[in-house]
């Protein structure tokens, strides 16, 4: 079944064509990858369909609606979210209370989360599950700064997975991270993704993370 479609989709930056003019459909359950050199317009597409930018025309179809002008808000409630290149997580908390952080946001509650979660043992219990999903379980009280390269990036993806979306955009999820051990990260990302029946589009310039992991990639 068809979960996403863009239509005619643009966006510039003065003379630079971002994304030109990119129609793409994605099926509900496939993993596939955006490829192409960097300035190619594959973080621009997606921050485009996150609403993290808004398209100078065209449209994004999501679910059969046309959420071209949905905020981030909605399009993360409709069950669109995203990790990103340069992770995105709270330095000073710990890797327990950013996963409680996304879960309490995807509920609409903001205010003294950190106290709050450790208080409801319905967070607490989703929160450790997500940690355990991507191996970071170990880690649960150390402070997000402290965290190696690799296990930051999990904790990133993890914090999109949290909020519990149908397609999940995955941007570079192993960039900075040693050749050793991208293997490690994408089988656990792969393994929450499919097990969880999530459609993903990964952004990644490595080949072999590619072949070895999508179901099919695009160029952008």
């Amino acid at each position: 079944m068809r979960l996403l479609e863009t239509v005619h989709l643009k966006k510039y930056f003065g003379d630079t064509h971002a994304v030109d003019d990119v129609n793409l459909t994605i099926e509900e359950g496939e993993f596939i990858s955006l490829v192409g050199p960097n300035g190619a317009g594959k973080t621009s597409f997606c921050n485009i369909v996150s609403a993290y930018y808004s398209a100078d025309s065209g449209k994004i179809i999501f679910q059969g609606q046309d959420v071209s002008n949905a905020s981030v808000t909605q399009r993360v409630k409709a069950g669109i979210a995203r990790s990103f290149q340069l992770v995105n997580l709270f330095d000073d908390l710990t890797a327990f209370d950013n996963v409680a952080l996304a879960i309490f946001s995807r509920e609409g509650k903001t205010r003294n989360i950190a106290a709050l979660a450790r208080r409801d043992g319905k967070v607490t219990r989703e929160a450790d599950a997500v940690l355990d999903q991507f191996g970071l379980a170990g880690k649960r009280n150390e402070l997000a700064r402290g965290l190696a390269q690799g296990e930051r990036k999990l904790l990133d993806v993890a914090l999109a997975y949290a909020l519990r979306p149908k397609l999940l955009f995955l941007d570079e999820p192993t960039s900075g991270v040693s050749t050793r051990d991208k293997g490690q990260i994408m089988d656990t990302i792969a393994s929450v993704v499919r097990g969880e029946g999530i459609t993903a589009v990964v952004i990644e310039h490595d080949m072999d993370v590619v072949f070895k992991y999508s179901d099919r990639s695009r160029s952008q």
